[in-house]
């Protein structure tokens, strides 16, 4: 007679590792293979995923031609987070909903994190997620260090006052439905996104900005390779 007083269970929390570029600024080669301090870029970031408590699981999404040599890394290295790996689409939001679309009923919201982005920490990763379960979505972000121009035929028109300006990261965490509605709709809508933030607020929702990090880069041409080994020496010193 007590059973309809069970507690349901926590909806659990999958990290989307969209891995589907074709690294055409790193000069040649598939940059999440290129080694930091002797481990992969994807490894590195998904190791973080995988040693921060609250991450239920990991789905990849990537080229088909990456499948099996992803899979046999995430074996190698001894990722267990790693539920699926799938093909990705033409675009990013094509990569991420497929990502989204693998996640079995019982996940609730999901943290869409770069690939190339192997230099996050822990606590970045949990702050946007509990922001999330919360807010139903938020990213972390960092404000602009520059001064920032609005230009038109290569001449400065206008000033833009960066305290009302933030570069946002990755991961971008989501309620699952949302990001789901959010994305179907964008595609179907060809609407032009730079992040999966502008798809849920393309559908009204806008997103809780959390601590990101400078030390969280993205991975996208060779000179990048230099300031993560110049970043990580300095985490070990």
């Amino acid at each position: 007679m007590f059973g309809r007083f069970k507690k349901q269970p926590e909806k659990l929390v999958y990290a989307i590792i969209p891995a589907a570029g074709s690294s055409s600024r790193m000069g040649g080669g598939n940059k999440l293979l290129m080694e930091l301090d002797g481990v992969p870029v994807l490894c590195r970031t998904l190791r973080v995923f995988e040693e921060t408590e609250g991450i239920d699981g990991i789905v990849i999404a990537c080229r088909e031609q990456d499948v099996a040599e992803y899979r046999a890394l995430t074996e190698q290295w001894g990722m267990t987070k790693v539920k699926n790996i799938v093909v990705g689409g033409a675009t990013r939001e094509h990569s991420v909903l497929q990502g989204v679309l693998a996640c079995p009923k019982s996940v609730g919201y999901v943290a869409i994190h770069d690939a190339a982005r192997p230099l996050v920490t822990q606590e970045i990763i949990i702050q946007a997620v509990e922001a999330a379960k919360q807010d139903s979505a938020a990213a972390p972000a960092v404000p602009m260090k520059d001064s920032i121009q609005r230009i038109q035929s290569g001449k400065m028109v206008e000033n833009i006052n960066r305290e009302t300006i933030v570069a946002v990261q990755t991961p971008q965490c989501f309620d699952i439905d949302l990001i789901r509605a959010a994305l179907t709709d964008a595609l179907d809508k060809k609407l032009p996104l730079t992040d999966d933030c502008g798809a849920a607020l393309a559908l009204g929702q806008p997103s809780t900005m959390t601590e990101g990090s400078y030390e969280n880069i993205k991975i996208t041409t060779p000179e990048d390779i230099l300031i993560g080994e110049a970043i990580l020496k300095g985490r070990k010193a």
